[in-house]
């Protein structure tokens, strides 16, 4: 008899507004996704972040860093001048270029952990990022420092977005997104492990965030050709006002939602001997 294949199904997002949240939490609570990242910086985060307690040990509760949505925790002056976050494009120009202020970031990304520990209580279980920010040149050097300098090494796990080319090649539905972060964020896994950190091999998930691809094709793709210690990312959720001025991924969430809660996808799960898990396969 084969046993199941241990997959972290991980939804992004978590207080990023009451409708992602709310629609996360029934899903944990369903045993339909074993992760979720929080954005701490978030007014949700602190509203929601009680439903969780309940669910400790039985999901994945990560952090999910983020540098592009809302308000950093405290004043930016060089990357948000604004008091708001920029958006990934700029962002991703600065990093490419060596102008992001480190010291700002690093600043930043420690005020992150704190609030996630400040309101959770326990350490965050893995840490990935927003846009996959976590991961790219300059950001992923001080979110190491940061973890290093607080004996994080060994006790949480970080996610890398990248995939193997042989897999990406025969996902058609976010080839071009999968290759462009691969592109950016080439090398992550090999920095986590020097500094001690352990990651996935193996992530997939990428999509349209519109309703151009049924959800269902898009998992059904997700959950083939994975690697030997895979991550599934997801962003499911309920659109209320406060996402829609936040995030431009609205009509998907509820699309997502309502696939992993159906029969479908438990049938799928049971089709190709798969079990989500909240840790990485050993």
């Amino acid at each position: 008899m084969r046993l199941p294949r241990p997959v972290v199904l991980c939804a992004d997002d978590f207080g990023l507004c009451d409708g992602v949240s709310r629609g996360i939490v029934e899903l944990a609570e369903m045993g339909r996704l074993s992760a979720t990242g929080a954005m701490t910086n978030m007014p949700g985060w602190r509203r929601a972040a009680p439903e969780l307690q309940a669910l400790k040990g039985r999901i994945g509760i990560g952090l999910h860093l983020n540098l592009t949505t809302g308000a950093p925790l405290r004043a930016m002056p060089h990357l948000a001048p604004s008091g708001v976050f920029p958006p990934l494009k700029p962002l991703l120009a600065r990093a490419l270029r060596g102008r992001l202020p480190v010291d700002e970031i690093h600043e930043e990304i420690a005020r992150q952990v704190e609030a996630f520990l400040d309101v959770h209580g326990d350490l965050p279980d893995f840490i990935d990022g927003h846009q996959h920010v976590h991961a790219l040149p300059g950001i992923r050097r001080a979110l190491i420092q940061v973890l290093k300098g607080k004996g994080y090494a060994g006790r949480v796990w970080l996610r890398d977005p990248f995939e193997r080319v042989g897999a990406v090649l025969r996902r058609p539905i976010g080839r071009n997104k999968a290759v462009i972060v691969m592109s950016l964020t080439r090398g992550f896994s090999r920095d986590a492990h020097v500094a001690g950190f352990r990651t996935n091999d193996g992530f997939s998930g990428f999509a349209p965030l519109d309703l151009s691809v049924p959800a269902s094709r898009v998992f059904e793709e997700a959950f083939s050709e994975l690697g030997p210690s895979p991550v599934v990312m997801c962003h499911p959720g309920y659109v209320d006002d406060e996402l829609r001025g936040l995030d431009p991924a609205v009509e998907s969430r509820p699309a997502e939602l309502a696939y992993l809660k159906s029969d479908a996808f438990r049938d799928l799960l049971e089709e190709r001997g798969i079990a989500l898990s909240p840790n990485l396969a050993r």
